[in-house]
């Protein structure tokens, strides 16, 4: 077995190749984004790939390329499909898969764009930092680009949709697709646009090995809100006032009107009958009850000042990390990059194995580590 809380120094196919069958309980993980950036390793030796897609069977010839750099939206999905039937292999049979994956447009001549400023995409590419982003821009000087040629189904200024070109490969391929969880950005990049709206959002996909896995809800709940203006006490009317009329004294006392009273030489305990009921006075509306967790997640974005590129934040992955594995299991990111899944995976009491090529994000994740957890790590 892999030895465990370590980020090893190989790239994601060789990594998991070493992992033994059904040994993880839960993948977090973000991938390279489609034409992003290129992370200056070693090219992978990819093997000719087949998947399916929209019912349609799709080859990709056997090439020589880094993932996420490939010259066509399909080559970049099958190779995507491959490394995650490794991830299938290595899950157990209850395992999850949750994935972080942006979009990209098309600009035609083989060019995916993002319509960020050119001064910022200047200062971006040529300091060697990439945005984690909904989309990105490929194509100028010291950009990466894929093969100068056009799509036969792709125009100019179509959004590709790689999340879902992602996703319904998956499926096909024997995933099960569970949820498309939206992460929201309240803090977005802006964009100069003026034809569309600016993008607020990148996906997660919650996928299973088997329709049956291991998901913890009761661990990611979030406190149901309750409208004090129509909540129903024990006595069967609505409270008339605010919680400011509600203060401490000998007991509790609620301002007095003919739907209370003053009830001395107690504490009001929660009620568990939100309709009213049988409960003695003095009881106070339930506020403890929880709600199954939406799939809409707020987060905001939290750049890590050591890295040179951006990294998704640690607590957009803490209900992925809660519900997916137990206290005690594995954790697996085949991308570490700077290391976010191993460090929440570690303060959470969980295990993580990960896979990172490049010496400097191995580094810079190790350092992040020890910061975070010092000799517990």
């Amino acid at each position: 077995m892999v030895e465990l809380n370590k980020i090893h120094p190989a790239d994601c196919l060789t990594g998991l190749t070493t992992l033994p069958d059904r040994c993880i309980n839960t993948c977090v993980t973000s991938p390279p984004y489609y034409a992003l950036r290129d992370y200056g390793i070693k090219k992978t030796v990819w093997p000719e790939i087949r998947y399916r897609l929209f019912g349609f069977e799709i080859a990709v010839p056997a090439v020589e390329c880094c993932l996420g750099l490939e010259d066509t939206p399909e080559a970049f999905i099958g190779h995507m499909v491959h490394v995650f039937r490794q991830v299938h292999r290595v899950l157990k049979d209850e395992g999850t898969c949750w994935i972080n994956i942006g979009d990209s447009y098309w600009a035609g001549k083989g060019k995916s764009g993002q319509s960020y400023s050119s001064e910022y995409q200047n200062e971006r590419y040529n300091a060697g930092r990439s945005f984690n982003g909904a989309q990105h821009q490929i194509g100028g000087k010291n950009q990466t680009r894929p093969t100068d040629q056009k799509h036969t189904e792709i125009k100019s200024k179509d959004m590709i949709g790689i999340p879902w070109m992602l996703a319904f490969a998956l499926r096909a391929d024997g995933w099960y697709l569970r949820q498309d969880i939206i992460w929201n950005k309240p803090n977005p990049m802006p964009e100069s646009v003026s034809d569309r709206c600016t993008k607020a959002h990148e996906y997660i996909f919650l996928l299973s090995k088997n329709p049956s896995y291991y998901f913890d809800a009761e661990a990611i709940k979030t406190a149901r809100k309750v409208d004090i203006k129509h909540q129903k006490y024990a006595w069967g009317r609505a409270i008339d006032g605010s919680l400011d009329d509600v203060r401490k004294g000998n007991g509790v006392e609620i301002r007095k009107n003919e739907h209370s009273k003053k009830v001395n030489s107690r504490i009001p305990r929660p009620s568990i009958d939100s309709r009213g009921g049988n409960q003695a006075h003095g009881d106070i509306p339930c506020q403890t009850e929880k709600a199954n967790k939406r799939s809409v997640w707020t987060v905001a974005t939290r750049p890590y000042k050591e890295a040179h590129f951006a990294t998704f934040p640690e607590h957009l992955i803490v209900d992925c990390i809660k519900a997916g594995c137990p206290v005690g299991g594995i954790v697996l990111d085949p991308f570490m990059g700077a290391g976010t899944t191993a460090v929440v995976a570690r303060k959470m009491g969980r295990n993580y194995i990960g896979f990172e090529i490049k010496p400097e994000y191995r580094a810079l994740s190790e350092n992040r580590l020890h910061a975070n957890l010092g000799l517990f790590q």
